[in-house]
This record gives C-alpha cells, sequence and structure tokens, in this order.
C-alpha cells in the first residue's frame, strides 16, 4: 500500500466530525473550521499524528510486544478483526471485559477454561456426559469464546493499544493508563485526546475513514512483524483444578516450587513413648496419702470375685 497522503484523507471523509453542540473543546487545536453545523478536522495534523503512531507501532513491534486492537462498533469490528488477523495481533471487537488488563490473571483463568473445553470437545473427552451436560458445555464455551476468542493466544499484556472511538472505549483507555501501556487511538471531535498516548484525529465512525487509517498501520505493524516476531511467553498454570485435590501433596509441590518452604517440627513417637513412661513412673513413687489408689496414668483393676461381692 503507498504512503497515504492528503488526498486519500479527503476522499475517505476523515476531516468531517461530530455536529458543533457534541464537541469536546479539548480537540480544539485539531479542529480546521465549522461548515452547517458540523466540525470539520484538520487533515495535515491528522497526517502528522498518523505518522507519529506508525513510529510507536513500529517501535513496540519490534521489541517484540503485541498490538491489541479494540473496536466494539456494530458497523465495524469485522473490519478491525480482520485487518488484526491480517497482521498477527489481538483484538477485542465484541465486548470489552471490565479488568481484561489491570487484572489480566483472571482474565487468563477464563483463556484456560475455553482451551480446557475445546481440547475436550476435540478429544472426545465430553462423550461420556449426557445431552444435558454436553449442552451446557457448549454453551459456555460460546459465551467465552465470544469475548475471549481475539485475545486467547495473548499470554502477557500487549505493548500498545490501538482503538477506534476513545469515546466509547473510555475503560479500556483508563486500564491502560493505569498500567502505563501507550494508547493509539482515532478520535472524533466529541472525544478527549489528553488521556490518548498518540490522538489521530479523524471521522470514527465512517467505514472508508477508519479502514483507511487503519490499514496504514497495520501495514506498518506488519513489515515489523516479519523482522521480529512476537515474543512467545509461557502461561503458568495451562489448566486450573478446583477440586479438593488442590492440597494434595502433588499440589502443594507444585504450588510451593521454587520458593523455600518452613515446614512443621514433627516429634518422634520413641521421643513421645519415652516422655509418657517417664509420667507414670513418676507418679508411681509419690507417697500414697491414703488407702484409695493415686491419680495416675495407671489403672487400678478389681478381680471380679471382689467386685461381684
Amino acid at each position: 500500500m503507498a504512503e497515504v497522503q492528503l488526498k486519500d484523507l479527503l476522499e475517505a471523509g476523515v476531516h468531517f466530525g461530530h455536529q458543533t453542540k457534541r464537541w469536546n473543546p479539548k480537540m480544539r487545536r485539531y479542529i480546521f473550521a465549522e461548515r452547517s453545523g458540523i466540525y470539520l478536522i484538520d487533515l495535515q495534523k491528522t497526517l502528522h499524528q498518523l505518522n507519529a503512531a506508525k513510529e510507536l507501532l513500529r517501535t513496540v513491534v519490534m521489541n517484540g510486544d503485541g498490538v491489541l486492537f479494540v473496536c466494539t462498533k456494530k458497523q465495524l469490528k469485522q473490519v478491525i478483526r480482520a485487518e488484526a488477523e491480517k497482521s498477527q495481533s489481538f483484538w477485542v471487537t465484541e465486548r470489552w471485559l471490565g479488568g481484561t488488563l489491570t487484572n489480566f490473571e483472571t482474565i487468563k483463568k477464563q483463556i484456560n477454561r475455553l482451551k480446557e473445553i475445546e481440547q475436550g470437545q476435540e478429544e472426545g473427552s465430553y462423550d461420556f456426559l449426557t445431552k444435558k451436560e454436553r449442552l451446557l458445555l457448549e454453551r459456555e464455551r460460546v459465551k467465552l469464546s465470544r469475548n475471549l476468542v481475539g485475545v486467547k493466544n495473548m499470554a502477557r499484556l500487549p505493548g500498545v493499544l490501538f482503538i477506534v472511538d476513545a469515546k466509547k472505549e473510555r475503560i479500556a483507555i483508563a486500564e491502560a493508563n493505569k498500567l502505563g501501556i501507550p494508547v493509539v487511538a482515532i478520535v472524533d471531535t466529541n472525544a478527549d485526546p489528553d488521556v490518548i498516548t498518540i490522538p489521530i484525529p479523524g471521522n470514527d465512525d465512517a467505514i472508508r475513514s477508519v479502514s483507511l487509517i487503519t490499514e496504514a498501520l497495520v501495514e506498518v505493524i506488519s513489515e515489523a512483524r516479519a523482522q521480529v516476531p512476537l515474543r512467545e511467553t509461557k502461561v503458568d498454570g495451562e489448566t486450573f483444578t478446583y477440586s479438593s485435590g488442590a492440597g494434595t501433596e502433588a499440589g502443594a509441590e507444585e504450588r510451593d516450587k521454587g520458593r523455600k518452604v518452613k515446614r512443621k517440627r514433627r516429634p518422634k513417637p520413641e521421643a513421645i513413648a519415652a516422655r509418657l513412661r517417664a509420667e507414670v513412673s513418676a507418679g508411681t513413687e509419690e507417697p500414697e496419702s491414703s488407702g484409695a489408689p493415686e491419680e495416675s496414668g495407671e489403672v487400678t483393676r478389681v478381680p471380679e470375685e471382689q467386685s461381684q461381692t
């Protein structure tokens, strides 16, 4: 694909913003003019920000990190998913699960559960179950796959986020900012550019506009990925067991592997027996104060004849 020019941005309608009553004052520096109640975006600044985003993405991919595409708009999610797959990147197009980045350990458990169900269905491990149980497993698989299929192979946090519609995906941006992950986003005139690392001002509703900007970024990602493949990171705990077997010796060894464990000191049986004998002998040596037997560890047996009389 050739380098994006101002003419390409103009023909794709990247310069069309929202109505003047729906604008964000922080976008003032990216607005060129107002026509018929609609703000027009300065395409010179759009082109400058697009080139800056390319450099950032190239740097991140050359370091071996992944790129996460986020877009939950119905008319654009198929386009974003296709471009993400083309560049060997990750994507979220159905629904952003809260904590996808900040609580990634929990998300990995859900991903491992999805892989476990899919592997069991492929190997026929669930054939012995009843029809109802297999149906419940299939429903669980469909639900998990709908939200996690794009990040199923993401073993660690991405190096950068590419977001379409910064206002709609504000939760994803907040999580990325909290973790210090850079964000590249297409921002319209109603969004806040200050929370984004590199905002690309442009129309985030039109398919042609989003496709043009996304294809330009995907081309850079693909070129860098061809030179440096994605770093592989082993996911800790491919399968999770929720039964009581987690407390067995095998589970304890796996859990305590790699760190020093302080074990409780157990007394020896010989020491316990010697201590009991010492206590019994000490009780028998004490003088008797009356004819009744001393209360000690010994038991006085009475003959049967005397007990009957």
